[in-house]
Formats: structure tokens, C-alpha cells, sequence
């Protein structure tokens, strides 16, 4: 068999390459360059996600273990730290989060619709903090003498998968970014929590024809002006009513009436409070929506502690955009294998089992055909006797 036959190779070969080479081309990242250009720095970067390689020597010590088998798929047989050190700081960030972009494209053409009854397109916007030494990442400084980055997302519910990303200083206004960056869609339902409370924002929403879903801050000034029609109050649906804000700023910047429903939870034995313009929903599809948020949180553990966003390969800005743009790609490019391949497991199993067997002569079939129940069984560290070797 082949060296291109290697699982690594067949990962690849889900890529457009052509379209990454159209956006390298553009941003002239190849410029000057001789041997080792962007599609083999990315290349590297996916490996490396893939594989777990943490640092530039494990990268390096890698390329030396499987040299010939690398240098089939276009890169050098020996991948020095400093080439790739060097091109992760200088290379243009921006053909990463590019090539994201046309990857989502890819990957929403066969994602699953959400599990809702509506037809509205529902989405969650949140982020989540990445900390960094400032001593080493001193470009990346906040207040009280630390250093963090801020990933803000927009979560489609269809497919689970980012629809849109960007990258701030830690000390970034969540509201001030959702209002400048977030494109917003008619009929959409957007979600968030209580820190994206802002009537200026509210206005936004609606005036894209858009809806929102979200809890009511404490201490929001409001008053009742009636009841939504058909309210029948349940154990857990208290009320459903129709209020304005009352506040001076508030009510100036959003005048329309918003439902506010009360829903008294079981489980956790609280009551929330949530707001929406949406008039249409039922009042229990309404907290459903916002329990499904759990899905975003469980999106950033994911790939937090599966994709190597924490720890970086270089300290200037320039690597760690570098870095998280192409671990965005890889979460994308596991999304597009299972949804294209309609693999019935989660991407956890799927990314455990490309790590174990990454660079054996195996294909995506071959992978996606092991026995579930021999790999629950099995240790991580064995996982590679799971195997078939060609």
C-alpha cells in the first residue's frame, strides 16, 4: 500500500485545497517564500492538533519518526521548530480565519437541523476567556496585571458547529462586539445570557426582523401592561406578561412592548425569568430554548480540552490567531467527516480515535468501521492494537 494511505492523508483529502491556495494567494503569504510554505504551516497545525504535539520539539521529533510518510503528503522530511516558528509569527493570521469560514460553508450544507418544531434558524451567542502569562504574552495585557484573550462565537444549533468566530483582548465588552461584528438574520432566534442585557442591542434584534431570547437582569425596571393571550398558568408556567422597560435610557432606546414569562424549573428547584419578542412561541418552548444553551458551554469544554488553544507554539500575537484559527479548522474538518459520513458517535470518540491511529495505513472508512464496544473497552494508551494495519 501506498504512503498516502495514511489516515493523516485521508483527512487531507477532505480539505479544498485550492480554496486555501486561492486565500494564500491573495493575502501574498507565500511571497519570498521558497520551501515551506502556508499549506504546508497548516498542515503542521492540523497534525498537531490532531496528534497532540504540544510544542515545537515534539512537532520536530515527530517529522524525524515519520519523515517519509510526511514527505509524501508535500511537507519536509525534517519540519524544524524554528521554520515553523518563524512562519507562525510573520504569516498573515487572516488566511486562517478565512479558510474557516469557507470550511463552515462546507460543513452547514449537511448539518442536521436543530431539534426544535420551529423553522427559525436558532442560534447562541456567548464567549469564553482564555488566560495567558503575561510575562510571556505581554501584547495580550488586561486589567489587574493579567494577561487573557476572548473568543466571542455565534452557535448555530443546526449541526452544533461555530457560525461565526472572533478573537479579542480579554477585556472586551461582549454587548459592544455582538452589536459591531454580529450580522444579524430575519426570522433567527438568538440566545444569551444576562450579560448581553442591552436595550440598544434588544433594538438591534428587532429591527433586523429578528428575535431574542434571554433572562431578565435583576434590577431591570420595567411595568406589566397586560398578559400574553392564552396564558394558562401550569406547576411550572407562573406567568407570561407583557411589560416595557421603564428606565429613562431603557425605555428611549427600546419603546416596544417584550413578554416576560416566569418558568419554575424542578430540577433546580429555581424560578427564571425570561425575556423575548418572540409573540408567537409557547411559553415552554420559550425556556427551552434558553436551556439549550448548555450546548455552547459543552462546545467550549470540548475544545478546550481537545484542541490545543491553551498552550501555544509561539508567544506574538500573530502565532496564537495562527494557532486557534487552525484548530477551529480541524474542530470544522471533524464535523465535516461525521455529518458527511453520518457517524452516529460524538466528535470526542471520532477525534480519539484519528489521534490514536493517525499516521497508519488505514482511510476515514476503515475508522469510522472500528467496534464501538471493543474501543469502550479499551485503554487510551492501547488504543493503537485496535487498529488494522494494511
Amino acid at each position: 500500500m501506498s504512503h498516502y494511505n495514511t489516515l493523516f492523508s485521508c483527512l487531507l483529502s477532505h480539505i479544498p485545497r485550492h480554496q486555501f491556495e486561492t486565500i494564500s494567494k491573495s493575502r501574498k503569504a507565500d511571497n519570498y517564500v521558497k520551501k515551506f510554505t502556508s499549506w504546508n504551516q497548516f498542515t503542521t497545525l492540523l497534525l498537531a492538533q490532531a496528534g497532540g504535539l504540544e510544542s515545537l520539539r515534539e512537532i520536530e521529533q515527530a517529522s524525524l519518526v515519520q519523515g517519509l510518510r510526511l514527505y509524501h503528503l508535500g511537507l519536509p522530511d525534517k519540519i524544524c521548530r524554528n521554520t515553523l516558528s518563524h512562519a507562525n509569527a510573520k504569516r498573515d493570521w487572516r488566511v486562517y480565519e478565512e479558510f474557516f469560514y469557507k470550511l463552515q460553508s462546507r460543513c452547514k450544507n449537511l448539518t442536521p437541523k436543530h431539534k426544535f418544531k420551529f423553522d427559525n434558524p436558532l442560534y447562541t451567542i456567548d464567549s469564553t476567556t482564555i488566560s495567558l502569562c503575561l510575562s510571556v504574552f505581554e501584547w495580550s495585557k488586561i486589567k489587574h496585571k493579567k494577561g487573557a484573550i476572548k473568543m466571542h462565537f455565534r452557535f448555530d444549533h443546526s449541526g452544533d458547529i461555530p457560525d461565526f468566530a472572533i478573537v479579542t483582548k480579554g477585556d472586551a465588552n461582549d454587548v459592544r462586539i455582538a452589536k459591531t461584528h454580529f450580522e444579524l438574520s430575519r426570522d433567527s432566534i438568538y440566545c444569551f445570557d444576562r450579560g448581553y442585557t442591552d436595550s440598544a442591542w434588544f433594538a438591534l434584534i428587532q429591527k433586523a426582523g429578528a428575535y431574542f431570547v434571554t433572562r431578565l437582569r435583576e434590577g431591570t425596571k420595567y411595568r406589566v401592561v397586560g398578559q400574553h393571550k392564552g396564558f394558562s398558568p401550569t406547576a411550572r408556567l407562573l406567568s407570561d406578561d407583557i411589560i416595557e422597560f421603564v428606565g429613562t435610557k431603557s425605555h428611549r432606546q427600546y419603546p416596544r412592548w417584550i413578554r416576560l414569562i416566569r418558568y419554575y424549573d424542578k430540577l433546580s428547584d429555581r424560578t427564571f425569568e425570561f425575556l423575548t419578542n418572540h409573540l408567537a412561541l409557547p411559553a415552554s418552548t420559550v425556556a427551552d430554548i434558553y436551556k439549550s444553551r448548555w450546548q455552547i458551554e459543552a462546545f467550549f469544554k470540548w475544545i478546550k480540552q481537545n484542541l490545543k488553544i491553551k498552550t501555544f507554539l509561539g508567544t506574538s500575537e500573530n502565532a496564537v490567531l495562527t494557532q486557534i484559527w487552525a484548530a477551529m479548522c480541524y474542530y470544522l474538518l471533524l464535523a465535516y467527516i461525521k455529518y458527511q459520513s453520518r457517524y452516529g458517535n460524538s466528535l470526542y470518540y471520532l477525534h480519539r480515535m484519528i489521534r490514536a491511529g493517525l499516521m497508519e495505513r488505514l482511510t476515514v472508512i476503515d475508522l469510522l468501521g472500528l467496534n464501538e464496544r471493543r474501543l469502550s473497552r479499551a485503554r487510551d494508551d492501547d488504543l493503537q492494537l485496535l487498529l488494522p494495519y494494511a
